[in-house]
């Protein structure tokens, strides 16, 4: 069985060496050596001044727009996964659907300033697929506009933009950990900012707004890891640089492959190095995107329609069309891409879907 994703498990002894650890300390969760020291490493290796270590991607998305203070109107990419707009209705706010580029996949900056209106507080976006967004354009609106800019950089693990970790821009980023994720700690995320006030704020909101243990600085909710996550996060690191690497080759040949395949290809942002998180195929029309399925099925190849739907569908969120995003959603496909995927594996995907193209 070939799946879109497979998560990468560290040498079971690295990991083994630190349970044995939270064994003798008898130290599992609330604030562990091993989730600081994961902190620590993690800021080292992003070259990152602020972040805290979730439980997941959602909680972090939840925490940054409660730490920003955004009530009302959020405007947001209808690309995207659904916790991004979720998070916003589950915190009281209502997503503004902004339509995308039709080539980076991310939300269009060009079409954001039509959309605010004096109950817009911020930009919500997404990094589609570890693809940076323009944000250069919109850093510009937001200060034109003194609106807060939250990004969803669930899938940027490595990505670096002009020359420094994507987590670094914005007011807020967040990521997810999750096992399917690039970097995973099993089930995780975390939240990135360079204000340090706002990261004192998040550090609240993560432990029940707790000052000390007999008194709380604010409302706050359960947004804390164990060291059990902290422990596969820690075993994982030290093989990123392997792990990245890897992806850019399979990449690569996936392109040498599929060179006859009349797909299309995410254009990555300019001033981007890629962490080649997934690998995205567009294709011509939806009829052979569901034929490609079916294929590929048929011999347990099992790709993703990611993103699918598109999110100005969902039934909470009024009626908003976005039309180049349901069209994208629509014919768009994650082929399977992990650490051990081999040449041969790809080389028979790509038999396939060409075999498709031809009949």
């Amino acid at each position: 069985m070939i799946n879109v994703t497979k998560p990468f498990l560290p040498p079971k002894e690295e990991y083994d060496r630190y349970l044995h650890g939270i064994w003798q300390r008898n130290w599992v969760t609330n604030h562990g050596p091993l989730a600081n020291e994961l902190e620590l490493r993690l800021k080292e290796f992003l070259d990152a001044p602020h972040l805290l270590f979730l439980n997941n991607g959602t909680i972090a998305l939840q925490i940054a727009i409660k730490a920003a203070e955004l009530k009302g109107e959020i405007i947001t990419t209808p690309f995207s996964y659904v916790a991004t707009t979720s998070s916003i209705v589950w915190e009281g706010c209502s997503p503004v659907f902004v339509d995308i580029d039709p080539f980076t996949f991310n939300i269009d900056p060009a079409k954001i300033e039509s959309a605010i209106t004096p109950q817009t507080k911020g930009i919500l976006a997404t990094h589609v697929f570890g693809n940076p967004c323009d944000i250069d354009a919109i850093e510009v609106i937001a200060r034109k506009h003194r609106l807060k800019v939250i990004y969803d950089a669930a899938h940027c693990f490595g990505t670096i933009y002009k020359g420094k970790s994507v987590f670094n821009y914005g007011d807020i980023s967040t990521v997810s950990f999750h096992a399917t994720k690039l970097f995973h700690t099993g089930e995780g995320g975390a939240v990135f900012t360079q204000d340090a006030e706002l990261l004192k704020k998040m550090a609240y909101l993560r432990n029940f707004g707790h000052e000390t243990p007999t008194s709380f600085a604010m409302i706050g909710i359960n947004g804390k890891s164990s060291e059990l996550h902290a422990a596969m996060g820690l075993s994982v690191l030290p093989h990123m640089p392997e792990l990245l690497n890897k992806r850019k080759v399979l990449s690569e040949y996936y392109h040498q492959v599929l060179a006859n395949l009349k797909i299309r290809q995410q254009k990555i942002q300019a001033g981007t190095v890629y962490n080649y998180s997934y690998y995205p195929v567009l294709f011509n029309s939806e009829e052979i995107l569901k034929r490609s399925i079916e294929e590929l099925n048929k011999y347990q190849i099992f790709p993703r329609r990611y993103f699918y739907p598109s999110l100005d569908t969902l039934s909470y969120t009024g009626e908003q069309i976005c039309t180049v995003s349901r069209d994208i959603a629509g014919r768009i496909l994650c082929l399977p891409l992990y650490h051990d995927l081999s040449f041969e594996e790809i080389d028979m995907i790509a038999r396939l879907l060409l075999r498709v193209q031809n009949n």
